[in-house]
């Protein structure tokens, strides 16, 4: 009986632990750039992708790591038309309930230079909960775990320069515990557009928003909401 238990809890280690997923290739114009895999991503070919250390989720909107999965560096960059599609590609993901967000950040200077410190934050792109209930598979998420993909274009009035893409997944399948799964790529966005967003639009993060927001922080197995909203600003459009 105790061998029993102990091999229960040990199976359901593995189970969480294979459930973890990151961002691990990007498809921009046509060409295919790899990200980091696996949990060594030093053994990892150069990438877009700002290194991160593990699959592992962060569990507080105002985490440090929240911002691009603890990565902080990228050997290159992609060239990308305003107006082009982007489509993130997972390896792996199996939760169904939480919302898929997709952020971009205007550098000010070079990709060295350029922490994602401050409110310059701003959504191209989310997908919440389009049916109730909340227990149920109307969730961005869901498109991922049958797709492990996420394709989103980049606002064609946007100005040209140096920003970043972060690919957020918030898993909501636990109560109370919120898991956030984000990744950053580099990207130089080229064309003719001249406009960049203001106001509410931008957010800092960490701190999008607030722990308990009712966005993050949710039982949705006790919840009786048949709706549900995105934490952070509205998608800039």
């Amino acid at each position: 009986m105790h061998f029993s238990t102990v091999f229960s809890a040990a199976a359901l280690l593995i189970a969480e632990a294979s459930a973890h997923g990151a961002v691990t290739s990007y498809v921009i114009g046509g060409t295919t750039y790899p990200g980091y895999t696996g949990f060594s991503p030093a053994s990892s070919p150069p990438t877009i992708q700002r290194q991160w250390p593990d699959y592992n989720p962060t569990m507080s909107v105002t985490d440090k790591k929240v911002m691009c999965n603890g990565g902080t560096s990228a050997a290159l960059t992609a060239s990308v038309a305003a107006g082009t599609k982007v489509t993130a590609k997972w390896s792996q993901w199996t939760h169904e309930q939480g919302p898929v967000m997709v952020w971009m950040y205007k550098c000010s200077g070079a990709f060295t230079a350029c922490d994602g410190s401050g409110k310059n934050w701003f959504k191209i792109d989310q997908m919440g909960m389009t049916a109730p209930p909340l227990t149920g598979r109307s969730w961005g998420t869901a498109i991922v775990m049958k797709d492990l993909a996420w394709t989103s274009t980049i606002p064609a009035k946007l100005a040209a320069g140096n920003y970043l893409i972060r690919h957020e997944l918030l898993a909501l399948h636990q109560s109370n515990t919120p898991q956030f799964y984000a990744e950053c790529a580099q990207l130089v966005v080229t064309g003719s557009g001249t406009e960049t967003p203001s106001g509410s639009f931008l957010a800092t993060i960490p701190g999008y928003a607030s722990q308990n927001d009712p966005g993050i922080m949710i039982d949705i197995y006790s919840s009786t909401a048949t709706t549900y909203t995105c934490p952070g600003p509205a998608v800039w459009s």
